[in-house]
């Protein structure tokens, strides 16, 4: 064999050797790769919430229906009511299907209206699907100085929240700003265990927080008057509290309306589970095949009951177009929704 033969032979060899070397995984089957492994799902929220009732649920049922049936585990990142996370999810983790996500409904407005904080692309990511929308409900403590929302455009109100990318504050300031409510927002609260200790040591006399983490966790002080919802964020009333007014319903101005509208977009994605960008196609479509099947098997439907997490299933790509429909919003309303966060 001549020197050219022989050279080509050992490079052509060389060339097999490494595409097998650096793509181990690209020849596995979705079941291959999920066998033996542990899928994470990564919240931006402490323990005691809605985001951690909704993940818990889903690890409980959903690997039954993954090829492979890997481990489900739940990690806890908090920290900037989610951003923390939402960046190290987006920018650090795994691409490869093995670590998903539950974070708050308003990343995309986030990215959009806050582009210096929200440092990612949720056109990027791919949402495997939503167990719930969610509406927020602006609660107040029973013995709190305004009591209706004529009150309250007349008396002062301590507002709660984490921070000023979460919709605790972020709602408030709207009705602070579009509804002329007298609200004192008061940020740094981590979650809503530490709101609920807030509302009853009197720190704060109001918070929004998801309606679906109220329902669950504090019916009893619901159902009692201790806490009682005066306000909701969405496109439609919650029908366990269809009394309670939606934002837009408190504003007269067209444009007002219209800005209150573009934010509560948000509340149709809800809890819904969310992967990183780059997930192999075969794998994302064996995640949202397996939560399509999750939502409707009778073992995770009557868990949720137990646990009071209401159940409304949105499949993946229909979460992505209302994620899709804020990403494209006019720059007027955008602007406008900003001076209305201010």
């Amino acid at each position: 064999m001549n020197t050219r033969v022989l050279g080509a032979t050992v490079l052509m060899a060389a060339a097999v050797v490494s595409s097998t070397v650096v793509s181990p995984t690209s020849a596995q089957t979705v079941e291959q790769f999920y066998q033996g492994r542990t899928l994470t799902i990564m919240l931006g929220h402490p323990p005691g919430g809605s985001y951690d009732l909704y993940a818990r649920l889903a690890a409980n049922h959903l690997k039954k229906y993954i090829p492979g049936n890997p481990n489900i585990i739940v990690e806890h990142r908090p920290g900037g009511g989610g951003v923390r996370a939402t960046i190290f999810f987006y920018s650090q983790s795994p691409r490869d299907g093995s670590v998903i996500s539950l974070f708050p409904e308003s990343l995309a407005h986030s990215q959009i209206m806050q582009p210096d904080i929200g440092k990612w692309n949720v056109a990027d990511m791919a949402y495997v699907g939503s167990m719930s929308g969610v509406n927020p409900a602006f609660v107040r403590r029973r013995d709190a100085p305004a009591k209706t929302v004529a009150d309250m455009k007349r008396t002062s109100l301590n507002v709660g929240c984490s921070g000023k990318t979460t919709q605790s504050y972020q709602v408030a300031a709207i009705m602070k700003n579009l509804a002329g409510l007298q609200f004192k927002i008061v940020c740094g609260y981590p979650g809503s265990a530490e709101y609920v200790l807030a509302l009853n040591r009197g720190e704060i006399d109001m918070v929004s927080s998801a309606w679906n983490q109220w329902r669950s966790v504090h019916p009893n002080e619901i159902t009692d008057g201790t806490f009682v919802p005066v306000i909701q964020t969405g496109l439609k009333r919650n029908r366990e509290i269809q009394n309670v007014p939606l934002m837009q319903d408190l504003v007269d101005d067209p444009t007002s309306k219209r800005v209150i509208e573009f934010y509560s977009a948000g509340s149709a994605i809800g809890r819904a589970l969310l992967a990183p960008p780059g997930v192999p196609a075969e794998r994302l479509a064996a995640l949202r095949q397996a939560f399509d099947k999750m939502v409707v098997d009778p073992d995770f439907l009557r868990e949720a009951e137990r646990v009071k997490a209401e159940i409304d299933p949105t499949p993946g790509t229909q979460v992505q177009k209302y994620a899709n429909d804020i990403l494209t919003a006019s720059k007027d309303i955008i602007d406008r929704a900003n001076k209305a966060m201010e």
